[in-house]
């Protein structure tokens, strides 16, 4: 199985994707898409991906975008460790408790979102980074809210870590990025906690990666 992966140490959704091949120990080459400086507008890789984001898997010569899509066929071709439950209802939860960060909060604060605050209603680099903390403590409310009243035991859904995890984690990640503290979000915290003492979340975290350097890219 060759995998190749096309994505950037601050892309909060390669994160995704790099924790789920690793809790299923797929090995990966991961292939550097420079986001903050446009690379993904370079014909090159406009011919691999049409929405010129990132990340973009290819599995022998078949391309997928999107982290949940990723993710769920990862699933679909290597099904243990499940990233997704098996039963119905409890699959809906673990997408309705990814989706907030995936479709909800993580949205709003990606490269495209702060160039177009800036070029087209003049927010200086201070503003920029009100609104992403902004977006970022919203997305970890909601998800404190949830965890309230499910709490994790000891992950979002029992055992074993799911997409759910992933992108509570990934949430923390963003955190991470603006310095915001989680000590208004204790369970939040406290799972995430237990998701980053495992390797596939620790060793995925963008300022584990080769390409990460400290203050870069935070606009």
């Amino acid at each position: 199985m060759t995998i190749q992966l096309y994505g950037f140490w601050r892309s909060n959704a390669a994160f995704r994707v790099r924790v789920a091949l690793a809790l299923k120990k797929l090995p990966f080459e991961e292939i550097e898409i420079d986001i903050l400086s446009g690379r993904q507008f370079d014909a090159g890789y406009a011919e691999m991906s049409a929405e010129h984001v990132v990340p973009t898997f290819v599995h022998d010569d078949h391309r997928i975008f999107q982290s949940l899509a990723i993710m769920e066929y990862l699933d679909d071709i290597q099904p243990e460790p499940r990233l997704l439950p098996v039963e119905a209802k409890d699959r809906a939860y673990v997408r309705s408790l990814a989706l907030v960060s995936v479709a909800d909060a993580h949205p709003l604060v990606v490269p495209r979102v702060r160039k177009h605050l800036g070029e087209v209603f003049g927010a200086d680099v201070a503003a920029i980074e009100s609104w992403c903390r902004h977006w970022a403590e919203e997305g970890l409310a909601t998800y404190e809210r949830l965890l309230t009243r499910r709490p994790a035991a000891p992950f979002a859904l029992g055992a074993t870590p799911t997409i759910a995890d992933i992108c509570i984690a990934g949430q923390i990640v963003t955190a991470d990025l603006y310095k915001l503290d989680l000590a208004a979000f204790p369970a939040v915290a406290a799972l995430g906690k237990r998701c980053f003492e495992l390797p596939a979340f620790a060793d995925a975290h963008p300022f584990r990666q080769p390409g990460y350097k400290t203050g870069e890219g935070r606009h």
